[in-house]
């Protein structure tokens, strides 16, 4: 008689997880108090500096569906281990970098650390309690804000104290500790999707997403009416839509375009883009708006770490959101504090536009940013997790994570492209009236996003949403899979294992 293997207690796995979430997060944002740094010591230009945030976004967008499905066909564990490796990797070449080109190269490769998510996400759902999945989910979707609210603050301290290449070092041992912890202690899942990988797919997406952002990127420099913003808008358009056609007719796509039609995946997505919009946004306003000497007649003159500082309010609240979603999920569905969390954003941004004048106007305003994004992203997590057979977890969460990353490297660019067109006359200042009219298009998107949110389909009678997902029968999918049956596989319970 063989005894089942011992499996870790999710509690470990967890901790183990948000590591690695947490070292990818804070990596989004540490780098952009030392952008004036960086153009400095490496003779940069402001347009060739921005690439070292540009290529990481792009990075991230291409590798995430396309390590999200690896994960799926050979296992998340081992696939994690391999994205945080390329991330500490490229941690090191950034540390390392003497030029610009070679930063950038680096950058790149820590992007790729964007797959961490849907990677763990999909652990959670196969190795956790059922009862226990959706607060795993959201504390590791919380990890996304925390970590880019957090960055601001400890790049403040590395920037003030140190060179900016303590960064990357700083972010290379926290992502050893979380590579070494991942394979001692993660278990490898046991529910697979066998497949051939999707070359041609990928390449189609990654050339359409390449030209999206780099469009979004560099629209404020060359101008969103120029020839090349255009060209490569429309360039985008065309890709992306050829790629839609050749994922329906390959046998087994990169990513199930019938997947991306269900009701509870493309208004969980559309909500994904538009908070992701307005939470980069707010990353680039408000850390510009408080650093606002007197003289411009607003803001509080505060350094880069005082603008950390007052983000901290948001980090924090996060800290709790992320668990706190969860725990309404289990008892409501995740339906409802996705809306509560798109309205408390919505109400932030509209404080953020009406009153501002006061340093506690600005700290009331990103707490109940925090409470805000710390729901809705933990909760989008959960949606796309809940409409999803369990095989499909990579890919579907991978291509949520792409939709707020794109979603927010277009609310970063026009947050800064509407502050940079409103200039007081003879000063180098924006206008009061330039971060007012940021902050109202950013209360817009993220009631747009609340509107969304309540098209998701709620839970049906038997406590699930209303989209056929874990346990629930659906049709059969496109993809073929091998002689292992990974659709029967794909719908059972997650291994109770040893508890």
């Amino acid at each position: 008689m063989t005894t089942a293997p011992v499996r870790q207690h999710y509690n470990v796995t967890l901790a183990v997880l948000a590591l690695g979430a947490l070292s990818y997060a804070l990596l989004q944002t540490m780098v952009a108090p030392a952008l004036p740094e960086i153009q400095h010591e490496l003779g940069a230009t402001p347009t060739q500096a921005t690439w070292v945030l540009t290529v990481y976004l792009l990075s991230a967008s291409i590798a995430t569906p396309i390590l999200g499905r690896l994960g799926d066909m050979f296992g998340k564990e081992r696939m994690l281990v391999v994205v945080l490796g390329l991330f500490a990797a490229g941690s090191l070449i950034c540390a390392l970098s003497s030029s610009l080109e070679l930063l950038i190269a680096g950058r790149a490769v820590q992007g790729a650390a964007g797959a961490v998510f849907p990677l763990a996400f999909g652990i959670i759902r196969d190795e956790f309690p059922r009862d226990r999945v959706a607060t795993g989910i959201g504390l590791i979707s919380a990890t996304f804000g925390i970590g880019g609210g957090g960055g601001l603050i400890l790049s403040g301290l590395i920037v003030d104290n140190l060179s900016y290449r303590w960064i990357f070092w700083f972010g290379l041992i926290v992502v050893l500790i979380a590579v070494v912890a991942t394979r001692l202690w993660v278990p490898e899942s046991p529910v697979k999707s066998p497949a051939r990988v999707d070359y041609g797919g990928a390449a189609l997406l990654s050339a359409g997403l390449t030209a999206f952002l780099v469009a979004v990127s560099e629209g404020n420099r060359w101008g969103w009416l120029s020839a090349q913003i255009i060209g490569l808008f429309v360039a985008a358009a065309v890709l992306l839509v050829v790629w839609v056609l050749y994922e329906q007719r390959v046998s087994e796509p990169l990513v199930d375009i019938d997947l991306l039609r269900l009701r509870g995946v493309w208004t969980t997505n559309l909500t994904a883009f538009l908070i992701g919009f307005g939470m980069f946004g707010s990353f680039i306003l408000v850390p510009q708006f408080v650093q606002m000497p007197e003289a411009s007649g607003y803001g509080f003159g505060v350094g880069v770490l005082g603008a950390g500082l007052f983000m901290l309010p948001s980090t924090a609240v996060m800290l709790v959101a992320g668990p706190l979603a969860g725990s309404l999920a289990g008892r409501v569905g995740s339906k409802v504090p996705l809306l509560i969390g798109t309205a408390c954003a919505s109400a932030s941004f509209l404080l953020l536009s009406l009153a501002h004048s006061e340093e506690w106007h600005i700290v009331l305003a990103v707490a109940l940013l925090g409470l805000g994004i710390g729901l809705s992203f933990a909760s989008m997590a959960n949606l796309i997790v809940e409409a999803v057979p369990q095989y499909q977890t990579g890919e579907a969460t991978g291509m949520n994570t792409i939709m707020r990353t794109v979603g927010g490297a277009f609310g970063a660019q026009i947050a800064a492209a509407i502050i940079t067109n409103h200039v007081e006359p003879g000063t180098a200042f924006p206008t009061e009236d330039g971060f007012t009219t940021a902050f109202v298009l950013g209360a817009v998107s993220v009631a747009v996003a609340f509107a969304a949110a309540t098209l998701i389909p709620g839970r049906a009678s038997g406590g699930r949403t209303g989209e056929p997902g874990i346990g629930s029968p659906r049709p059969q999918p496109r993809r073929a899979h091998g002689p292992s049956g990974s659709e029967d596989q794909g719908r059972r319970s997650p291994i109770p294992g040893a508890r």
